[in-house]
Formats: structure tokens, sequence, C-alpha cells
């Protein structure tokens, strides 16, 4: 396994109407976070860099709510990620550490 991958993490986050804020429904290192990412972009999902953010999304429990001192983080992702879907500004490409 190549250093990258070792290092690799990922963590996915589902959001339903009537919940109090988005849980942590996967979250892995390594071979784990490459399959979290390979998964999220053969459905179509955009894969979003933020090391620190992983990082701190990482300390948070299998479905698990975030906390509260990561809801303005994750709401300013959304709102990227709103931006995004509805083309008002250009994809990045994702790389070592994803959400």
């Amino acid at each position: 396994m190549n250093e990258l991958v070792k290092r690799q993490m990922a963590v996915a986050l589902a959001y339903r109407n009537g919940e109090s804020a988005p849980r942590v429904v996967a979250s892995g290192r390594g071979l784990i976070a490459q399959a979290i990412i390979e998964r999220a972009h053969q459905h179509g999902i955009y894969v979003h860099e933020s090391e620190e953010l992983v990082a701190l999304l990482m300390q948070v429990e299998l479905d698990q709510h975030i906390p509260p001192a990561l809801y303005l983080a994750v709401a300013e992702l959304l709102a990227w990620l709103y931006r995004l879907e509805r083309g008002e500004i250009p994809a990045i490409r994702p790389s070592a550490s994803a959400l």
C-alpha cells in the first residue's frame, strides 16, 4: 500500500429533513477511505477535500450527529455543494482527504 493511501481519510455525512444535524454515516482511513470515496463517485456524490474538517469529523462516532461546534463549517460546506449543484461555481478536483 502506498503512503498516500495509508494517510487518506474520508468521512461521509447524511442529513434528512427533521433531523437536528447531519450524521456521520461512514468514516475510515487508507483502503476504507478509498472505498468510501469510490462509492461516492459511483453514486454521483461530489467529494470535497478538507483535511482539517475530515480530521475533526473522524472524531465523531459512526451514526452520531455532528457536534454543534462543527455546525458552521458543515453549513458552509452544504452551501458550497448547493451552489456547485446549481452550476454557480466550478468543481475542484478531490485528492487525499475527502468529505
